[in-house]
């Protein structure tokens, strides 16, 4: 089966200056010494991956600062980080390099000292335009400060600029979903992320919710969300390239790219998941245990499993299904599996893919399924008691 050629960086920063209601991700609570604790493991990190060699010596295609909300940082130990993962590992003369951001968590000067690092791609949470439906959610900030931060991203030098929109949040409505996304178009970013809102397990939200606080998501409601969005994105001039994403031509997420086409990535930082080498490993999801193993020397691994031909096959068929344009079926290997061809007539007769020769993509109904035909070709192709791959 061919293999992507592509490697990144992915860097996880767990601070936070607090937990929104709908937030289920590890996180702690920004504090300036653990920060500087945690910059100076991350350095250590870096280095001990340099020494392996496990990544090849291709220069890095991308590196993304995620998290939490990696701007708790400094400008400074942001740059000092970028600066020791291009030494460590090189990279490329065009790389793409994101760091995502709170609006409330950076400045006009921020910006234009990380632009100046060499960072080339802002992501900004805005959530939604509306401030009601963001108090709703424990969001910090205000809609204006997504407008502030766009037009201190661009004084800065930014020109690739992404913001991230929710709909379904509570109590919103088609008509604010609509306000959210016209006063969205009209800062131009180059880049939209639109997620449907989830209650995940152990949140506010979902506490909220179980009390009768708030409604829980309408998944019809959700379902005529994203069909406006798409309408009201795609009549801006932005094309929809993978399930929650859209850009202006050229401006497609090289990181979600890589992710979806079976490129190679490390992943560094409390709870970052890695995929090199035919293997997939996470690290621990602790920041105490985190410091802990690399103050001894060791990579602060959890877990890690190799990858069989099944694994890698389903798992190229699955995350390719994630972009618009579908995937090539023998491009990732599952043809030598005997079940999936008539698995795929099974979803086709459904309406939840469509296939054109060789290529396989999802319909409008298939991609509000998504996991469930997601379930049934994993299940084709690994047995029906494997649903999963690793």
């Amino acid at each position: 089966m061919p293999q992507a050629t592509a490697q990144g960086l992915y860097i996880h920063v767990p601070f936070c200056h607090q937990r929104c209601h709908f937030c289920a991700f590890y996180l702690e609570i920004h504090q300036a010494r653990a920060a500087e604790e945690f910059v100076a493991a991350l350095l250590a990190e870096l280095r001990l991956y340099g020494e392996s060699g496990l990544i090849g010596p291709a220069p890095l295609d991308s590196i993304y600062f995620g998290g939490g909300t990696p701007t708790t940082l400094s400008s400074e130990q942001l740059a000092v980080i970028l600066a020791t993962s291009r030494q460590i590992f090189g990279l490329a003369p065009d790389a793409e390099v994101t760091v995502e951001a709170h609006p409330d968590s950076v400045t006009q000067a921020s910006l234009a000292l990380l632009r100046e690092a060499g960072f080339t791609r802002l992501s900004a949470g805005a959530e939604s335009m509306d401030q009601t439906e963001l108090s709703r959610v424990g969001r910090p900030g205000s809609p204006l400060n997504t407008i502030r931060i766009m037009d201190a991203a661009r004084e800065a030098g930014f020109t690739n600029i992404n913001l991230d929109l929710m709909y379904g949040l509570p109590g919103q409505t088609l008509d604010s979903w609509a306000a959210s996304l016209r006063q969205t178009v009209e800062l131009a970013p180059a880049h939209l992320s639109c997620y449907a809102l989830t209650v995940e397990d152990h949140t506010h939200l979902k506490a909220s919710i179980q009390r009768g606080l708030l409604p829980a998501p309408d998944e019809e409601l959700q379902n005529r969300m994203e069909d406006l969005a798409e309408e009201m994105l795609s009549r801006a001039g932005y094309h929809r390239y993978e399930i929650s994403n859209y850009c202006r031509p050229g401006f497609a997420s090289r990181h979600n790219r890589l992710h979806w086409t079976g490129g190679h990535y490390l992943g560094v930082g409390p709870s970052a998941q890695s995929y090199v080498g035919g293997r997939r490993f996470g690290n621990v999801s602790d920041l105490a245990g985190y410091k802990a193993a690399l103050k001894t020397g060791r990579l602060p691994v959890s877990e890690s499993n190799p990858l069989t031909q099944a694994d890698e096959s389903c798992e190229r068929l699955v995350f390719g299904l994630r972009l618009i344009d579908g995937i090539s079926l023998s491009k990732t290997g599952v043809l030598s599996f005997p079940d999936i061809t008539q698995e795929v007539d099974h979803l086709l007769a459904e309406d939840l893919i469509e296939r054109e020769g060789d290529l396989v993509r999802l319909t409008t109904r298939g991609r509000r399924y998504a996991d469930t035909v997601a379930v049934s070709l994993l299940a084709s192709i690994k047995g029906r008691n494997a649903p999963v791959c690793h």
